[in-house]
């Protein structure tokens, strides 16, 4: 019965931390979006990881590629917060995101740990799922 209740709160310290990074990924998505919906490129540069920063170089190229690669995310209006799931190691934040024309996409944000906190290490556009077949 020790055995069981140990279990028990590891299981529920596991959760509450589960929860507390939810909702920091969740903040840091919103914010990355808000700062692209105000065009404040700087800002929405300070939420991608060192990776990103690597490969882009400066907030300019960066700005460059979501506005023509993620043109949903450039121009969002509505966003909705789907599941968080660890696949392999690394959190991955599923999203529902309305475009400015009305448009709904579902995007998948790979989150990465930082000294800075928790950060944007990637996004990748998914298939929308079938609706009443």
């Amino acid at each position: 019965m020790r055995f069981f209740g140990f279990i028990l709160a590891i299981w529920m310290a596991a959760s509450a931390a589960f929860a507390q990074d939810s909702q920091a990924i969740e903040d840091v998505i919103g914010s990355q979006l808000e700062a692209f919906n105000d065009r404040d490129v700087p800002s929405a540069w300070q939420y991608a990881s060192p990776n990103i920063k690597r490969l882009f170089g400066n907030p300019g190229n960066f700005g460059m590629m979501v506005q023509q690669g993620y043109p949903m995310v450039w121009d969002n209006a509505e966003v909705r917060f789907l599941e968080l799931r660890d696949i392999n190691g690394f959190l991955w934040q599923k999203i529902m995101l309305r475009d400015k024309t009305g448009n709904l996409h579902v995007l998948d944000y790979q989150m990465v740990q930082t000294a800075d906190g928790w950060q944007i290490n990637g996004v990748r556009l998914l298939p929308m799922p079938d609706v009443g077949a």
